[in-house]
């Protein structure tokens, strides 16, 4: 199977602002094009043994699917969880005009 061109880059943080921090050190870098925010997630998880409840923030991440390893680098240093949630969810089609727009922000050879 030929490998993705792009990625999206799934993160669970702690509040708003740690995502705010992520997305623009991701940016910064040039390793994604654009980042969302979803400031308010309802978040069911087991945590040492325990069924845990908690409002957390989803930050999303498009970029080229080979940045991935440095995106994840950088989050987990800057990134409050001694084991956050990075994912990264291959892009298998989109608009063209959109991908190509992804390439030219993150300087990558599309």
């Amino acid at each position: 199977m030929e490998q993705p061109e792009f990625g999206l880059v799934y993160v669970v943080c702690a509040h708003l602002e740690e995502a705010k921090r992520l997305a623009q050190l991701t940016l910064e870098r040039r390793l994604a094009a654009c980042a969302n925010i979803v400031p308010s997630i309802h978040s069911l998880y087991w945590w040492e043994g325990k069924l845990q409840e908690d409002s957390e923030t989803l930050l999303l991440l498009k970029a080229p699917y080979t940045y991935y390893q440095a995106i994840e680098n950088l989050i987990r240093t800057h990134h409050s969880y001694k084991v956050p949630a990075i994912l990264l969810l291959p892009i298998a089609q989109g608009l063209p005009e959109y991908l190509r727009w992804l390439a030219a922000e993150t300087e990558f050879d599309y």
